[in-house]
């Protein structure tokens, strides 16, 4: 693989290392908001909510500036809101300006999945896009990994606003960075909103956005939980739920490489091969829920916790690249944020009902509740194996 290659790659991978540390602070934190705010476990999950909230409001509107201006103009600015939220959250006073800082912080997080896949598809070569997408996409895993060691890790020695304040400068730093050495292709479209009418007629981009759903309810939902759970429910201290965090990242982000390279060299074609590692991934989730409803010891958490990172954090780069055999390439930027609000209402609905099943009947109740979507989200997905897209539309990925 070439130089520019790997210098593209590397940069939009630094940009979302950094956005996400920003904006995983918040699932690192939820420990130290319930005991600040006195908040409840129904009441933390709103927390997750309010800040995906944020999220879903600008996606699509951030997609649609994306494909208009390119993605360079709106990474650069997204990154400097997202500094601007962590220190807005790291100085609420209250549970509403907690509320309200965490929805400013989402807003700005919209411009990531728009952009950084625009960025991958438009510069660069079809062949290499499955893996390159993986690599993206272990920026996540990556920056909320290294956000639960900052946040957990400065508690103790500073404070846990601490770690908001380091993770502002570096997305500042790496702005300044990204402005000034990325030099990508892509730029500005019509200045339309994504077609979502044409979209709808495409029968697996449908069936893809409906199970997003359930996958993106059981991301979210174990991100926003596992520091808490680890805590609460194991018995162990913040420090440790944080590694155990940290661990699920880290094998999450195992899991995006893992499989975006599978994507891109077992034969067969694509939309079939692409989404059977999807679907494989799914049901894996799902069985590991169930696994982890049943642990009670630490070492048990941490090793039960590690194996569902590794699928169910490292589905995304794979539901990208499912997308990209049904979509056509001039409309991945709105596809992309359309698929990926279908992750984020799942974002939206699950994260309080888990934590509504963890008040009223425990943590296993609502583990289980995470297992069920799973399946259902496995059956959803064969629908996109079996159906073709409309014929007029030439898809993203070659065939």
């Amino acid at each position: 693989m070439d130089r520019a290659y790997w210098r593209t790659v590397s940069l939009i991978t630094l940009w979302q290392v950094s956005a996400s540390i920003c904006y995983y602070t918040v699932f690192a934190a939820t420990p130290f908001f319930r005991d600040v705010f006195g908040l409840s476990r129904f009441e933390v999950g709103l927390v997750v909510t309010g800040l995906t909230l944020g999220y879903a409001v600008f996606l699509l509107p951030l997609g649609a500036a994306t494909d208009r201006y390119g993605e360079h103009r709106t990474l650069l600015l997204g990154l400097l809101g997202l500094a601007t939220g962590v220190l807005l959250v790291a100085g609420a006073t209250s549970y509403a300006l907690l509320l309200g800082a965490v929805f400013v912080l989402g807003s700005a997080y919209g411009t990531a999945i728009p952009g950084t896949n625009k960025a991958v598809f438009d510069n660069v070569d079809p062949r290499r896009q499955n893996t390159a997408i993986g690599i993206k996409q272990v920026g996540v895993t990556a920056g909320s990994g290294i956000s639960a060691l900052l946040v957990t890790g400065l508690a103790d020695a500073v404070s846990w606003q601490a770690g908001f304040l380091v993770a502002s400068i570096i997305a500042v730093l790496v702005a300044v960075a990204f402005f000034i050495l990325y030099d990508g292709e892509g730029a500005g479209g019509s200045g339309t909103f994504p077609d979502f009418r044409r979209l709808a007629s495409n029968v697996p981009y449908r069936a893809l956005a409906a199970a997003g759903f359930f996958l993106g309810a059981a991301l979210f939902t174990t991100t926003g939980y596992t520091i808490l759970y680890v805590e609460e429910s194991v018995g162990t201290s913040v420090a440790f739920a944080g590694i155990v965090f940290a661990l699920v990242q880290l094998f999450g982000s195992a899991g995006r490489v893992l499989t975006g390279w599978l994507a891109d060299v077992l034969p067969g074609d694509p939309q079939v091969r692409i989404t059977a590692i999807l679907i494989g991934q799914t049901l894996a989730s799902g069985a590991l829920f169930v696994v982890v409803a049943a642990t009670t010891t630490p070492i048990a958490s941490a090793v039960a916790f590690s194996a569902l990172g590794f699928f169910v954090l490292g589905y995304t780069g794979v539901y990208y690249s499912c997308m990209a055999t049904i979509v056509p390439a001039n409309e991945m930027g709105g596809a992309t944020a359309g698929g990926q609000l279908a992750l984020i209402t799942g974002a939206l609905v699950a994260p309080p009902a888990f934590g509504r099943l963890a008040d009223v009947f425990g943590y296993r109740a609502g583990w289980l509740f995470l297992a069920g979507g799973s399946v259902v989200a496995g059956v959803l997905l064969l629908r996109v194996v079996h159906a073709e897209p409309p014929v007029d539309q030439s898809v993203a990925a070659v065939k």
